[in-house]
């Protein structure tokens, strides 16, 4: 036991200190006012499926905060990987979308809502949210058409729901289907250092309830904190004036 804490700490010890060494000699060139704003504030992203409709669209393009949960290994293009941990670090809040990185593939960028943290139980029953044995509360909205969101004929209907999570975070989710494949799913119970996301359109949504796909996202799988959406196009290429601006 006391070889292999000796054999761990000096690299672990070695790690830190190359990172710091790295963040130092890099401030002077992320200084500059494009590459402070691009690398270190915000970051933009493309959203190229409807998994997080109504709230955001194929053809939105958003602005995700970095600072908002501290920088760690996925924060800058070509990090080094023996970075570990935050810098700064801050845990999202119930209801903030959020863009991270895969567990599984950690090339692949995914945009998700927070709705489970550390301790938390989470569970689906008939398409209605759990968290700690209790339902989210939610209110029907009136039906609108569907488009793209479920996949289904022209001018089909969705169930929509107003979700509101305990802290107030409120906001529109889809149910495309009564019973869905997803909607009915044993307790998850998130670990330490975790959260469990869920994407606003549940039906059609890669998300934490699919383990081998998903899963717990690790915290230090954080890009940043999505505000608001800066740039919006069809899918004729016209500009969809009414949703620029709008916060995640």
């Amino acid at each position: 036991m006391t070889t292999l804490q000796d054999t761990i700490r000096p690299k672990a010890r070695s790690s830190e200190w190359k990172a710091i060494v790295i963040l130092i000699l890099l401030v002077p060139v992320l200084w500059s006012p494009p590459l402070l704003f691009r690398f270190v504030l915000f970051q933009p992203f493309n959203i190229p499926s409807g998994s997080m409709m109504p709230t955001l669209m194929v053809g939105d393009y958003v602005l995700a905060a970095k600072y908002a949960y501290g920088y760690g290994r996925y924060s800058f293009p070509f990090a080094p990987s023996f970075i570990a941990g935050r810098f700064g670090a801050a845990d999202p809040a119930y209801g903030d979308i959020v863009v991270f990185r895969s567990p599984k593939d950690t090339e692949i960028d995914y945009v998700k809502r927070v709705v489970g943290l550390p301790g938390d139980r989470i569970q689906m029953r008939q398409g209605q949210l759990f968290l700690n044995d209790r339902p989210v509360a939610r209110v029907a909205l009136k039906e609108v058409s569907a488009g793209s969101a479920c996949g289904g004929e022209t001018g089909t209907k969705v169930k929509r729901w107003r979700e509101t999570m305990p802290n107030g975070a409120s906001y529109v989710t889809y149910d495309c289907v009564d019973n869905g494949y997803a909607d009915n799913t044993e307790v998850f119970t998130v670990p330490a250092g975790h959260f469990f996301a869920l994407g606003d359109n549940r039906d059609n949504s890669t998300d934490s309830r699919f383990k081998s796909v998903m899963g717990f996202v690790p915290m230090d799988h954080l890009i940043g904190k999505v505000t608001r959406i800066f740039w919006s196009l069809d899918s004729e290429g016209d500009l969809r004036l009414e949703r620029m601006g709008k916060v995640g």
